[in-house]
């Protein structure tokens, strides 16, 4: 008698099996899929019933949140005025293991009707949805991963990979970024990172401004005020040097007796990184890693400060 745990990894090997074996079963009926959605001018309407509808409730969020337009409807529901929300532009996913369900089969004729292509995604060549569809998806498996070979375990894998290759193939060919990504997940921390702003986060109150002349004796003093680990020289408001408490402490030894003799303008960075306050924070990140700082200035197109985002800034 095997043990829980052989159990599960037996279940696990049983579906990571039937997934490989999608990759056989992929043929031109894809490429023609992906094109259809690609070329869509309206939605792409999942459908399916039982385990099946659950597959394409989570295939329609992935499409959305990866730039095609998607939502589930369930074909009991078809009958009862969700069919309003179908045009022709539209595309359907309709999800059968078998392609023979009956609800799902009743709705076909209404999809047909209007001219809506049909991409079948099922276990059946010669099933009905088949033969009514304009594109199949075969996702047929070996065997259930269930013990008995009934419950739908590595059929709605297969169903949910192949509706993530979809999605992914049609990223590709959108040429989805991140950007584009954050537009649909606003809310969550990727969405935060990538459509936050200099502007957003920076400091711009209190700066820690100090003339070039100063000597650094005095500049210690400012610097530490400032709470920021560094001081900012300025000519006519605009940046023409920065200090941090870094160069300060390799001031002093280098100097060492000399070094309240020294001004600013001898050790500050003449060209110190900035930016301008729509530059998004993970860009502000990838500078700040690149040239191991922990400082960014945000200036204006003529160079004017107007704040600072240091490391602490950009974390969530």
């Amino acid at each position: 008698m095997k043990t829980i745990r052989q159990t599960a990894k037996q279940c696990m090997k049983d579906e990571a099996d039937a997934i490989l074996g999608l990759q056989s079963q992929l043929d031109e009926n894809f490429d023609k899929a992906v094109d259809l959605m690609f070329h869509c001018r309206g939605k792409i309407i999942v459908t399916g019933v039982g385990k099946s509808g659950h597959i394409g409730a989570k295939i329609a969020a992935t499409l959305s949140s990866t730039g095609t337009p998607s939502f589930f409807v369930n074909p009991l529901d078809v009958f009862h005025g969700d069919l309003g929300v179908m045009t022709h532009d539209d595309v359907v996913i309709a999800i059968s293991n078998s392609g023979q369900t009956d609800e799902l089969l009743r709705f076909i004729p209404m999809v047909l009707h209007m001219n809506i292509p049909i991409i079948a995604m099922t276990g059946n060549e010669g099933s009905l949805l088949v033969k009514y569809s304009t594109v199949h998806l075969n996702t047929k498996v070996e065997k259930e991963a269930c013990p008995l070979n009934l419950a739908p375990t590595s059929s709605t894998t297969a169903q949910l990979v192949m509706g993530d290759a979809l999605a992914v193939a049609l990223m590709e060919m959108r040429h989805f970024e991140p950007k584009d990504f954050a537009q649909f997940h606003p809310g969550g921390e990727l969405g935060k990172r990538l459509l936050t702003t200099a502007q957003d986060v920076m400091r711009s109150d209190d700066l820690p401004v100090i003339p070039k002349e100063m000597h650094l004796g005095d500049a210690i003093i400012h610097v530490s005020k400032g709470k920021l680990g560094l001081g900012v020289s300025l000519e006519d408001g605009r940046v023409i040097g920065l200090i941090t408490d870094g160069d300060i402490r390799r001031a002093m030894e280098k100097w060492q007796a000399q070094f309240f003799d020294k001004t600013v303008e001898d050790i500050m960075t003449s060209h110190p990184k900035c930016v301008l306050p729509s530059t998004k924070i993970t860009e502000i990140q990838k500078i700040m890693q690149a040239n191991k700082i922990h400082s960014v200035l945000v200036v204006d197109d003529e160079q004017h400060l107007l704040g600072v985002v240091d490391h602490y800034s950009c974390m969530f």
